[in-house]
């Protein structure tokens, strides 16, 4: 991805490519076959956490979403809590985040199908955020062609298993047009889009248009991973076994 500036551009315009540039992107579509009903093993976890750390962050969850489990695990008493860190390369090679949509998909789908007591949270950051919305999609744009390994969306069924979606910095439709005009927008699916939490730090250029570059590194610690554990936690408790 080049950052290139002509004469005419503005000084607003340069500085946007240069965050476009410096912070992340995409992915696209979701996958699959519907899970086959099933008891629970017995070393089902009561929750599973599928989160997708955002570009640069070392394979793992991240900050932030170390910040976000760590809190949910203190709002869920004695309930056991497993962590899927989505595996993706998360760089600036963006089309490569299709793996990560492929990773989340292929987990949910298999927690559904052999845990179908456990109750699901899918959620990222930045680049991650992207993966997590993107795994909620209803279908392809008309005429978007899926990467290799993503056939459609997940089965409708498997959206009863995931009780919530947290995205923080989530990258907005204009930020996607910056990095790359032929992105697809992130369109929440509606099985889950009144399960979703956005979180977007006040100046966030990712997903607010702002200009505050450190907005979008805040997240662990400006108090947004604390307000998704709460919404988290209070739809685990609420949802049905």
């Amino acid at each position: 991805m080049n950052d290139t500036t002509t004469p005419a551009d503005t000084g607003q315009h340069r500085m946007l490519r240069a965050l476009a540039a410096a912070v992340f992107f995409l992915a696209a579509g979701t996958c699959s076959q519907a899970p086959a009903a099933a008891e629970s093993d017995p070393s089902c976890p009561d929750v599973e956490v599928v989160f997708a750390r955002g570009t640069f962050e070392a394979p793992g969850v991240g900050d932030t979403g170390e910040a976000f489990v760590d809190a949910l695990n203190n709002r869920l008493g004695g309930r056991t809590v497993d962590v899927h860190a989505v595996d993706y390369p998360a760089s600036l090679d963006f089309d490569e985040a299709a793996q990560g949509v492929i990773d989340a998909t292929n987990r949910v789908e298999s927690t559904a199908a052999t845990c179908p007591h456990t109750k699901i949270v899918l959620g990222g950051y930045s680049q991650g955020a992207a993966v997590a919305g993107y795994t909620t999609s209803d279908a392809a744009p008309p005429g978007y062609v899926l990467p290799a390994g993503i056939t459609g969306p997940m089965p409708a069924n498997v959206s009863q298993h995931v009780v919530a979606v947290t995205l923080f910095g989530k990258p907005s439709n204009g930020f996607l047009d910056l990095v790359d005009r032929s992105a697809p927008p992130i369109t929440i699916g509606h099985l889950y889009s009144a399960k979703v939490l956005e979180l977007c730090a006040e100046g966030d250029p990712v997903c607010g248009g702002g200009f505050d570059r450190a907005a979008h590194s805040a997240y662990k610690d400006n108090g947004m991973a604390e307000q998704a554990a709460e919404f988290v936690a209070s739809a685990v408790t609420s949802s049905p076994t």
